[in-house]
């Protein structure tokens, strides 16, 4: 099965697999520029989910610039998701912080950037405790990339958004490497 195949029977969005077109896993993933659909592949594919969440964590890491200073459940969410891959903290206190990232979202809806920049935290330690955290890990890319869009002037948003989805692909490929698809991908 080449890798459109592939794409089209995990149900990828139409958007992903016009990109990908006849490029070879490899050709996709080293060339992707976005980290959303990146992680949302790594969760379909069976990448170990430590490895996914870190790589959520450090994308959403990218919108904390947008929280306001006092704010700081999204970043002790992030920390404690990340203790989490590190074997150092329980998925029960990844939830209550995660509970925190998102109340945190709700608090700060006062700006759009600060809003999605807290919902990229909850995003990213979601990925740690929930049954299926595709759309979750995946989420945590975008979210900050809609942080950037959001406190970008109208006249940049659209770069502010890609440059931050590509800045999150290279986060995911430092991450997961292709090898680490290709072998999740012959388990299944």
């Amino acid at each position: 099965m080449n890798f459109i195949d592939k794409l089209e029977s995990m149900h990828a969005c139409r958007e992903a697999c016009e990109w990908v077109g006849g490029k070879s896993l490899e050709e996709a993933w080293e060339t992707c520029e976005r980290g959303d659909w990146m992680l949302w592949f790594a969760v379909k594919a069976g990448i170990d989910r430590k490895k996914v969440v870190l790589a959520a964590c450090e994308c959403a890491r990218l919108s904390l610039k947008y929280i306001p200073e006092e704010e700081i459940r999204p970043l002790r969410a992030i920390e404690m998701a990340e203790a989490w891959a590190d074997d150092k903290v329980s998925i029960k206190e990844v939830k209550q912080a995660a509970y925190a990232a998102y109340a945190a979202a709700n608090a700060t809806h006062a700006t759009n950037a600060a809003y999605a920049a807290a919902y990229a935290v909850y995003a990213a330690t979601y990925t740690a405790y929930a049954s299926n955290a595709t759309a979750k890990a995946a989420y945590a890319a975008y979210a900050a990339a809609n942080a950037a869009d959001a406190a970008a002037d109208a006249a940049y948003a659209a770069a502010a958004r890609k440059s931050t989805l590509k800045k999150c692909a290279d986060i995911v490929r430092k991450r997961i490497l292709v090898e680490d698809i290709e072998e999740a991908m012959r388990a299944v």
